[in-house]
This record gives structure tokens, C-alpha cells and sequence, in this order.
């Protein structure tokens, strides 16, 4: 699968090495990948414009998956996202969907899933 109409998967997690795992799995299934350490370094980045799809880590230090997502909903484009969290936590679960999120994953991520889940995402962007 090649980047669709320019869009990017933009992963937003504090975690370096989770980044560069998404990052390495995402680009070798052929998609344009950007990583971000923090919401506030992805709103800033220029990639929201870019972005097809959004993977986000749910708790982070400043802002939150959460917050992000309620943010990118009340503010612009409709952009997929998926919630990635390593805390298990079915309230948190609705909320996340409840907010518009597209699918809520618990780490470690399952590779396969992962890449169903953003090729889903893209193709209903």
C-alpha cells in the first residue's frame, strides 16, 4: 500500500522506541510515516494537513490522546485516529470512541492489527 493522495500516518507517543517501531512497521508496509513525540510537536509540525490517519498514545505527559482528540474534533478535518494505550480501561475505551476515535488498541501492539486497523482508517479518510 502506497501513501494515498499525499497523506501521511502521523504516530504521536512519548515513547522513542515504540516511535521508532510504528514507524519501521508502518513505512516497510509502504506508507509515508511521521512521528512526533507529544501532541503539542504534532499540532506544531504542519503534518495535520498531511496527516490520513492518526496513531495516538492515549496517556502522555502535557496533552493527552484524549485531549488531542477532542481537540482535532471540535477544531478541523475529520482525521481517523487510532488509540493506542498499555492500560487497560474500558471507560477510557468508550470515551475514546465516544469522542470519535476509530479503533482503541492495547500495547504491545499486534503488528497485523495495527496495519488493518490504519489501511481501514485510510481507505474510509
Amino acid at each position: 500500500m502506497s501513501e494515498q493522495n499525499g497523506r501521511v500516518v502521523s504516530v504521536v507517543d512519548d515513547d522513542a522506541s515504540l516511535r521508532r517501531s510504528l514507524h519501521n512497521l508502518l513505512s516497510s508496509a509502504g506508507l509515508s510515516v511521521g512521528t512526533f513525540e507529544s501532541a503539542e510537536v504534532f499540532l506544531e509540525s504542519g503534518f495535520l494537513d498531511r496527516t490520513g490517519c492518526l496513531v495516538l498514545d492515549l496517556r502522555m505527559p502535557g496533552m493527552g490522546g484524549l485531549g488531542l482528540l477532542r481537540r482535532l474534533a471540535a477544531s478541523g478535518p475529520r482525521i481517523p485516529v487510532i488509540i493506542l494505550t498499555a492500560h487497560r480501561d474500558e471507560d477510557m475505551r468508550q470515551r475514546t470512541l465516544q469522542a470519535g476515535a476509530v479503533a482503541f488498541m492495547e500495547k504491545p501492539i499486534r503488528g497485523p492489527a495495527l496495519l488493518d486497523a490504519v489501511r481501514s482508517a485510510l481507505g474510509a479518510a
